[in-house]
């Protein structure tokens, strides 16, 4: 199947970077490859470019539309989850790059693929794993976790109000028989919200589906993982820009760019602040960047996105 995505903030995130034409750059987030194209146009022969995703499906999408610059030597895929980041750079002997990229979130292609089990608009087993070989699926999550982890995560990853009274309608269906469908999970979680509230906010199962493919991939924990590890392989004046989609990825992405970009505690009327006073990171941009009218008209994914981007300044 063609890996069919629009890419979102596309020269919004390459340009941000500042791209060196010989330099040396991780695309987190292949998906499409929309990003990865664009930065190939604006490198020479001797850049380069890792990316990695750990849905194979996108791998094999990009062998055949990166033929080329694969064959050139100028991209190498990995199929790998970006939490890998360090280690799998460093079987290329990798230690420090130009510049590294993410675009967060589920693509288009694998919310349109329906037995992938992501849409709460199309039957299909509860799958909703990007990693077809991993073992913990939805399934797991909703016929066998705890009501207590039900509620949690809910509560925390879909920031839904309603969490008690979801987790308590799938607790009582799932005595009775197995919820084995993306529609019969829907259904649940819509009776169990109350009918006022159904009537705005888009679909009534829309926060709880993402809450489980949340926690069925391990999103923020990978992507806490990776962040941290991205920021230690950047090279002096190399740059990390970040594309999240729901708050509590742009949340985590703001607090982490905040932490590394502070200055630290320093005695007062200092005339000028020594090297070592300095933070290591700066923000390129302090409010996130967002997509154009133009954008919107054609891309209503992109509706949600906000671009964050920071500097490497020093490697004590």
């Amino acid at each position: 199947m063609q890996f069919e995505h629009e890419t979102v903030l596309l020269k919004e995130t390459i340009d941000g970077l500042d791209v060196n034409p010989n330099g040396i750059y991780v695309d987190c987030t292949l998906g499409g490859a929309g990003h990865t194209k664009y930065l190939l146009s604006q490198l020479s022969p001797r850049g380069h470019i890792y990316a990695f995703d750990q849905d194979l499906q996108a791998i094999k999408n990009a062998e055949i539309i990166l033929k080329d610059a694969i064959k050139n030597k100028q991209v190498t895929l990995i199929h790998s989850n970006f939490r890998n980041i360090t280690n799998e750079l460093t079987k290329y002997q990798v230690r420090y790059v130009d510049g590294i990229y993410y675009d967060l979130g589920v693509s288009s292609p694998q919310l349109d693929q329906a037995e992938r089990g992501f849409s709460y608009h199309q039957e299909a087993p509860l799958d909703m794993r990007m990693d077809q070989s991993q073992v913990l699926d939805a399934s797991e999550v909703v016929n066998h976790w705890s009501y207590e982890d039900l509620v949690r995560i809910i509560y925390r990853y879909g920031e839904e109000k309603f969490a008690k009274r979801i987790a308590r309608a799938i607790e009582k269906e799932r005595e009775e028989r197995p919820i084995q469908t993306t529609t019969q999970l829907a259904e649940i979680v819509k009776t169990a919200i109350p009918a006022a509230t159904r009537r705005t906010g888009g679909h009534p199962a829309k926060r709880t589906f993402q809450a489980i493919r949340i926690a069925v991939n391990d999103e923020l924990g990978a992507i806490e993982d990776a962040l941290e590890q991205s920021l230690k392989l950047l090279k002096v004046e190399g740059r990390l820009a970040v594309i999240s989609f729901h708050s509590l990825e742009d949340r985590l992405v703001k607090q982490l760019f905040k932490q590394v970009s502070q200055l630290p505690e320093l005695p007062p009327n200092l005339p000028v602040l020594p090297d070592e006073a300095q933070a290591d990171y700066v923000l390129v941009n302090r409010k996130p960047i967002v997509a154009s009218e133009e954008e919107l008209e054609h891309n209503n994914r992109s509706r949600s996105a906000k671009l964050r981007i920071i500097e490497r300044r020093y490697i004590r």
